[in-house]
């Protein structure tokens, strides 16, 4: 049997949550998706994630939650982390944070599915453990209870990326990076049957700097003095990849970019997005 997995690229702010409201519950009957797999670490006005939008971006249509160096940002969303098994921790970053490392769900049709996440080491910010020893204990951990399993490599470097998808190869059925912003063109199934791809993109504004107003960024970037980086309104597109799956054996048997536009969000910001937290810190 085989299934279909979507996987989404960060979330960016309500322009993200609005096309993913709106073109989610269509694509996954369009395309039989079986389940959906999203980045959602930038939901809350580009930064964090809520409890509030965390349970709303699951009645979109959204299975399972991944997060990255912002996992911790709003501490609002630490008791949905610590109960609930639709949303993980990186599985890299202190094991005494709240969170799990990997999750365990079922599609409709009963296969199970192990999704985590791994937080890259260079050119970011938040201290993490070596991801690829990382990797290989949550296969370890999860043993013979899935054969099909999903991560999110949420990392800056493309080079530690590409790494990584080789190492955990003919083990992880779909490796997707995430973290940047841009998605990139290399989604192929790698010698061992993993699926992989470099980044998925964002779902959000397009008509920005990384999803965040130009004006802002760019008077930033030519003069040196602080500006709010508010999130753009512009071009809004849902992007990830979509990959077919052999539920028996675990191995990608086919995966491809997904970019849907959308329309410009009605507005960047609402009373979710502003509370208990700053709008200043990009990706």
């Amino acid at each position: 049997m085989n299934i279909r997995i979507l996987a989404l690229g960060d979330v960016v702010g309500r322009p993200g949550r609005q096309i993913i409201s709106q073109q989610l519950p269509a694509l996954i009957r369009q395309r039989q998706i079986d389940l959906v797999v999203a980045n959602a670490e930038n939901i809350a006005g580009g930064s964090g994630i809520t409890t509030k939008l965390f349970h709303k971006i699951r009645s979109y249509g959204v299975d399972v939650v991944t997060l990255g160096d912002h996992v911790y940002r709003r501490s609002d969303i630490v008791p949905t982390l610590q109960s609930s098994e639709r949303i993980v921790k990186p599985a890299n970053i202190s094991r005494y944070g709240a969170g799990r490392p990997y999750t365990i769900v079922q599609t409709q049709s009963g296969v199970p599915v192990a999704v985590f996440g791994l937080l890259g080491r260079i050119f970011m910010n938040v201290p993490a453990d070596d991801p690829f020893a990382a990797a290989d204990r949550v296969y370890d951990d999860v043993g013979s209870r899935a054969k099909v399993f999903v991560c999110d490599v949420h990392a800056e470097a493309s080079s530690e990326k590409v790494a990584l998808g080789h190492h955990m190869d003919g083990r992880i059925s779909l490796i997707f990076g995430t973290h940047s912003h841009i998605p990139t063109a290399d989604a192929k199934v790698l010698p061992g049957g993993s699926g992989y791809i470099s980044d998925v993109g964002m779902c959000g504004p397009y008509d920005s700097v990384l999803g965040r107003r130009k004006d802002r960024v760019l008077k930033y970037m030519t003069t040196g003095m602080h500006q709010p980086f508010e999130v753009a309104t512009g071009d809004v597109r849902m992007c990830g990849v979509l990959a077919e799956i052999d539920a028996d054996t675990g191995r990608c048997l086919a995966i491809e970019r997904i970019e849907v536009q959308g329309e410009n969000a009605d507005q960047a910001y609402d009373a979710d997005d502003a509370k208990g937290g700053n709008n200043d810190s990009h990706s």
